[in-house]
């Protein structure tokens, strides 16, 4: 603007612009023959609005989803709903369209808000209503998370109507699946422990500089032995603010003591703090040996999510479930890595929805624990369940992956004589027995070892292939495990163990691959085990209908 008031002033020309040219309209291409379009007008208004329900192909999963879950009582759902304030979204409508974005590899709240405003099949389910990524994120967060195993099996007994399952066989396996926390915000049991160990020592030398301190030793403690301290017993973080409130009070008393002051400011600013923190640590483990900071209730396990199959430590939860015919009947998730402790809290789970134990169970070498075979012998559960050595006794088709070096003797390498109650290794060397060894687990099954030593292992010119122990060899023998995986062992030879063995890879593995590969569903999106329980649950219902759908 100020050049052209310029140009104006000194008299000087303006540059004179052409005008844009007209576009011309063509209705043909001159040269070429006419060719006739279907209309196409983008503001024709319509004399009647669409009907969304006549844009929905008749087989298509929407529909699936819609009507299985119209078959759910919503009624425990609507329970957790307070009441008062402004009308909230339905919860039947909620479920449906969470469900089905699962279906669709949408698995975060802000897309499925997103969908409900683009996508006709959201649209049509959800009757047009748009509940945004907040409210989404809590239904899924807050209001399923006490109902969604009721809710899922629901979805089950659905599936045992229209005859999909029997709940005859159940093929159960186990995968690791990441959570949602920062993977290197870790914290060791081992650690924890030993900074803890290393906190009690320089604790009690402060205390026993106290003791010097003072005149007198009841005074100083009270009630309290601190020199028990040293000799195992816990410190507690009451009695030490106790002793810090004590140092307070010599201080009123003597205000320029640098001891004191010293004192006060370990404990109150370092010793103290720092015992709670470990307390707390503690606490969050729970036995476990480590979890994160930003999902403590995440335990770090290994992975099987590389290239090269080596797998990585990452904050993960172990995810149990049981499947027949692909359908998935049951599931459960577990802060322990071990597929073998998981196994009878997962079927308890599991009877305690369903009202039973399935006929017969078929599981890889992972559950084949002797607590597990007893477990399922007291239920009257036919074990179809590897243990460890079983692809190596007598199968021909076990072909092992890589060539390993060759080990020392095992058990099954040893001759048991049971009138004399002795071993015989490879070697003819006897081991006989020396005591028994009794073991208790978390959940109270007690195992019983007997142990047997060699007494001629020091000529034996193979001892440096049987141990490399310095001692004589040891043998730690469960006779009620060998029982108990001689009848196992007859369960997977029959015709239909063989059978249930080939089924159970194509049957539980399928469902893995289509949450992990297909959809892609490798990391969780909520945290806490709660949370994630209820996102595994969601799947579990999504692939089921899905599954139906495909039928």
């Amino acid at each position: 603007m100020t050049i052209l008031i310029l140009r104006r002033t000194l008299g000087l020309s303006q540059k004179s612009r052409k005008p844009f040219p007209k576009l011309k309209k063509y209705d043909s291409i001159k040269g070429m023959k006419e060719q006739i379009f279907k209309p196409y007008q983008q503001n024709q208004p319509m004399l009647l609005p669409p009907n969304l329900d006549e844009m929905i192909p008749p087989g298509h999963i929407v529909r699936v989803v819609n009507n299985i879950t119209d078959g759910i009582n919503i009624q425990p759902l609507i329970k957790q709903y307070k009441g008062g304030g402004t009308s909230a979204y339905h919860p039947l409508m909620m479920l449906k369209v969470i469900v089905y974005a699962y279906t669709q590899r949408i698995f975060s709240s802000r897309q499925i808000a997103k969908a409900l405003r683009e996508n006709i099949y959201f649209m049509w389910l959800s009757g047009m209503n748009l509940p945004d990524h907040r409210t989404i994120n809590r239904f899924r967060g807050e209001i399923m998370t006490a109902v969604v195993e009721e809710v899922f099996y629901q979805v089950v007994e659905q599936l045992l109507d229209l005859g999909y399952i029997d709940y005859g066989k159940y093929f159960e396996d186990g995968t690791k699946i990441e959570a949602n926390a920062n993977r290197y915000t870790y914290v060791w049991w081992k650690n924890t422990d030993r900074y803890k160990a290393g906190l009690k020592e320089k604790i009690i030398e402060l205390l026993e500089e106290i003791k010097d301190i003072e005149a007198a030793e009841e005074e100083a403690y009270g009630e309290n032995d601190l020199e028990e301290m040293g000799e195992g017993k816990e410190i507690n973080v009451e009695e030490l603010k106790e002793v810090a409130e004590r140092i307070n009070e010599k201080l009123n008393q003597d205000p320029k003591n640098r001891q004191l002051k010293k004192v006060k400011r370990l404990l109150e600013k370092e010793y103290i703090p720092r015992q709670e923190k470990y307390v707390e640590q503690e606490t969050l483990l729970n036995g476990r040996n480590s979890y994160s900071k930003t999902d403590p209730d995440a335990t770090f396990m290994r992975t099987k999510d590389d290239h090269f199959g080596n797998g990585q430590l990452k904050p993960s939860y172990n995810v149990q479930i049981g499947t027949e015919n692909q359908f998935v009947v049951g599931y459960s998730i577990h802060q322990n890595a071990a597929d073998t402790s998981c196994f009878i809290e997962h079927l308890e789970r599991v009877r305690h929805y369903m009202g039973e134990y399935p006929e017969s169970l078929i599981a890889d070498a992972g559950y084949g624990s002797e607590e597990n075979y007893a477990f399922l012998k007291n239920k009257n559960v036919v074990p179809f369940v590897k243990y460890n050595t079983f692809d190596l006794e007598d199968n021909e088709n076990y072909k092992p992956k890589k060539k390993k070096k060759k080990k020392r003797y095992q058990q099954k390498d040893f001759t048991y004589l049971p009138e004399e109650d002795q071993f015989v290794c490879p070697q003819g060397k006897r081991l006989v027995y020396k005591f028994t060894k009794e073991k208790t687990t978390n959940s109270g099954y007690v195992i019983s070892h007997r142990v047997y030593g060699g007494i001629e292992c020091d000529k034996c010119p193979a001892k440096a292939a049987c141990t490399t122990s310095k001692y004589n060899r040891e043998l730690w023998v469960s006779f009620e495990l060998l029982k108990l995986k001689e009848e196992a062992r007859g369960y997977l030879l029959s015709p239909l163990g063989k059978k249930m063995r080939s089924q159970r890879s194509t049957d539980v593995e399928t469902v893995f691959g289509r949450i992990k590969q297909n959809w892609g569903f490798r990391r969780f999106m909520l945290r806490g085990i709660e949370k994630v329980n209820t996102e595994w649950g969601i799947l579990c219902m999504a692939h089921n209908m899905a599954k139906i759908a495909a039928q």
